[in-house]
């Protein structure tokens, strides 16, 4: 089966208000090109993030490979002060390093923790990144482990194990330095960084605040209803378990049938 590959979206001289008012509301990715940035384009050089960024200890993923897996964590977890972080990042082959001479790293963020259930801005400051997304609507052909994908390699992937994975239909495309790329909550996004760069998230809340957890500070919970839904089908599929099989067959299938026939929407894209 061939897999649907679609190229995201590219506008130039969007304002706030044509964004928020006729965009936004499509919750689909899109490339917004020519905003003003200001200097951070041309003036994050590796020698001013160093100088600028200092001496602080930062927790950082350290990967033999360019491509880390969430899952198998094929990475290991190592502190470095900021500038070394820096300058080692942008070198090619390392002559202090961890694992390997040519060793990857990966700064999640400056803060405490990323957001993961809010829309998201990803703000390409320098380098440039390829960004596959796949919409929230192809959730079942992902192999999902918790919010993650079990596919790693998804331009060649093992569809012996995957042989769903190709009904998935891939949203592509390219961000160069200024670029800004609109990720609506919910959407599964891969990211190959093509050079050393440095991207800016800015998260925004899509959903009403009384949605989310109160005590989340930084949006890595799922909405709250979710949740309960989540905790009350648990508990159906442990009362389910006390059937026989036969029965249990039966009345799971009637359940999903249910599912599908409630929950699901009916619109397609």
């Amino acid at each position: 089966m061939a897999e649907q590959r679609l190229p995201v979206p590219r506008l130039r001289g969007v304002s706030r208000e044509q964004f928020m008012e006729h965009l936004y509301p499509q919750r689909k990715p899109l490339v917004l090109e020519g905003l003003d940035l200001g200097s951070c384009t041309s003036k994050w050089t590796v020698d001013y993030l160093s100088q600028v960024g200092g001496t602080k200890e930062v927790k950082i993923h350290v990967a033999a490979v360019a491509q880390m897996d969430f899952i198998s964590k094929n990475f290991v977890y190592r502190t470095l002060p900021f500038n070394k972080l820096v300058q080692r990042a942008a070198e090619e082959t390392h002559k202090e390093f961890f694992i390997s001479q040519d060793e990857r790293y990966y700064l999640r963020s400056l803060g405490e923790d990323p957001r993961k259930v809010m829309d998201n801005f990803l703000i390409q400051v320098t380098g440039k990144k390829r960004i596959t997304l796949f919409s929230p609507r192809d959730a079942q052909y992902l192999y999902l482990s918790g919010s993650k994908s079990e596919v790693l390699n998804i331009d060649s992937p093992d569809l012996d194990k995957y042989p769903l994975f190709p009904k998935a239909r891939r949203y592509e495309c390219s961000l160069e330095a200024g670029d800004v790329l609109f990720i609506p909550a919910l959407w599964f996004h891969n990211v190959v960084s093509e050079e050393f760069g440095v991207g800016v998230n800015v998260f925004l809340k899509h959903l009403p605040s009384e949605c989310y957890d109160t005590t989340d500070t930084y949006g890595n919970k799922d909405p709250v209803a979710a949740s309960r839904a989540m905790q009350i089908l648990d508990r159906a599929l442990k009362t389910l378990a006390e059937l026989p099989e036969e029965y249990r067959d039966f009345y799971a299938r009637q359940m999903v049938l249910r599912i599908q026939d409630k929950a699901y929407s009916k619109n397609s894209e």
